[in-house]
């Protein structure tokens, strides 16, 4: 018999930063040149970096909060009601007179790439309420993204000073905002153009060596799409590199943001390093193979189930080399 004690709550995460109300069109192929380019299919969804990560977090078991900031307008509310309807917390998101929120036309093309026109009206993150270690002391991690820079200091510090795991998507972002808030973050997991940009370097094995001298007090990670994805191993000081699951991608929007999420969970939830890596990319690569952006995130139950495949396949390849 099940009794109330055997039940263990979702891990909450607080997630802090972007929320925009996207237009996904997909066509054939990206445009070459000016012109017209006549889509096949359209969606509208409300997601942004922290708030795909709140989804994915959500949808693999977790609870999340977003904090975020929309226009007091149409598409604001759009924003704020689509995830809320997603199952994520929106009741701290603040709704800015006189700014425009956050807007972003996408095509994808049919091999899963896209060309993005995000528009952001800085008044949007002019106001930066004072976040104390009482505000963040619900939650078992904190996740920030780099698009409202302010905010997501004060909580990174809020965080860190609660003792509550702080994780940065270290996305590419305006010159220094990398630098101010990695010193507040416990995991730094960049994309890979922000890695090499702020590495200075295009080989991603020399680029992770880089940014962990850097950020030495740091976890540090790196996703680098269909290549998979690196970190520095603290126990061995080997840099690890796990290789992305092989999928058909239908469209890659939102995957990095999934990955995040994922990771900012297991962090959570207490899962080692190597277990965290492997759950974050399975969740990131079976969003890729559905359209429609954060809505293909994927339950905890499918990423189980293709990890349990993944890891079979593995094995089996491993014992036919020895052969």
């Amino acid at each position: 018999m099940t009794t109330s004690s055997d039940f263990t709550p979702p891990r909450r995460v607080l997630c802090v930063g972007a929320a925009v109300l996207d237009t996904l069109f997909r066509v054939r192929a990206l445009p070459a040149g000016q012109g017209k380019i006549l889509p096949y299919e359209m969606l509208q969804v409300a997601e942004g970096m922290a708030s795909s990560a709140a989804y994915a977090i959500v949808r693999l078991g977790g609870a999340a909060c977003l904090w975020g900031a929309v226009g007091n307008d149409a598409a604001g509310e759009r924003i704020i009601t689509d995830l809320g309807k997603s199952g994520i917390e929106t009741s701290d998101m603040l709704r800015i007179d006189g700014a425009r929120s956050a807007i972003s036309p996408i095509l994808i093309d049919d091999q899963g790439e896209r060309l993005i026109v995000p528009f952001y009206d800085l008044r949007l993150h002019d106001t930066v309420k004072a976040v104390t270690e009482r505000d963040v002391s619900s939650f078992d991690a904190v996740l920030v993204d780099v698009r409202w820079p302010k905010l997501a200091f004060a909580t990174l510090s809020a965080a860190r000073e609660a003792g509550i795991p702080t994780i940065l998507d270290g996305d590419v972002a305006a010159e220094g905002v990398i630098e101010m808030l990695a010193p507040a973050a416990s995991y730094i997991v960049f994309s890979q153009p922000a890695a090499e940009q702020l590495a200075g370097a295009a080989d991603l094995v020399e680029s992770v060596g880089l940014l962990k001298r850097k950020f030495e007090h740091a976890f540090i990670g790196v996703t680098a799409g269909e290549t998979g994805c690196l970190w520095f191993d603290e126990a061995s000081g080997d840099i690890r590199h796990l290789a992305a699951p092989k999928v058909k991608a239908i469209d890659t929007l939102a995957a990095g943001d999934i990955f995040h999420g994922a990771f900012a969970l297991a962090i959570a939830e207490g899962l080692p390093i190597e277990e965290t890596m492997r759950l974050s990319s399975m969740a990131a690569a079976l969003k890729c193979q559905v359209f429609g952006g954060r809505t293909g995130a994927p339950t905890r139950a499918e990423v189980c189930d293709a990890l349990r495949d993944w890891n079979v396949g593995v094995s089996r390849k491993a014992r036919e080399s020895v052969r």
